[in-house]
């Protein structure tokens, strides 16, 4: 036995997605947008002269010295591990090249 179901007006399927219903926003977004260009905004320039010369000059050292000073502070507890020598060695290398690499790679022409 089969039964028939009803219909919503306008002959549409209930929780059915219609196409068009998404072409007319896209249109209007399609239409109003503006071009961009990767690198031509210069707003936050002064902000990242400032951080890069924080890490690059005295920041980057004081953190690398607070990170070899808790490797030390976990070796003298009786804690041994390659990873308290390591992780100063890498935030030392990180923070001192590091910053160009990133800079570089972000600023690129793509």
């Amino acid at each position: 036995m089969t039964t028939k179901t009803a219909l919503p007006a306008q002959g549409r399927t209930p929780n059915r997605v219609r196409g068009r219903d998404y072409v007319l926003p896209a249109c209007v977004a399609l239409a109003c947008a503006g071009a961009a260009f990767a690198g031509a905004d210069t707003t936050f320039d002064p902000a990242l002269t400032k951080f890069t010369d924080f890490l690059e000059g005295s920041g980057g050292k004081i953190i690398t010295v607070l990170s070899l000073a808790g490797g030390l502070i976990g070796l003298a507890s009786g804690r041994f591990s390659l990873g308290q020598v390591a992780v100063p060695v890498g935030v030392g290398i990180g923070v001192g090249t590091g910053v160009p690499i990133v800079t570089s790679v972000v600023t690129a022409v793509i």
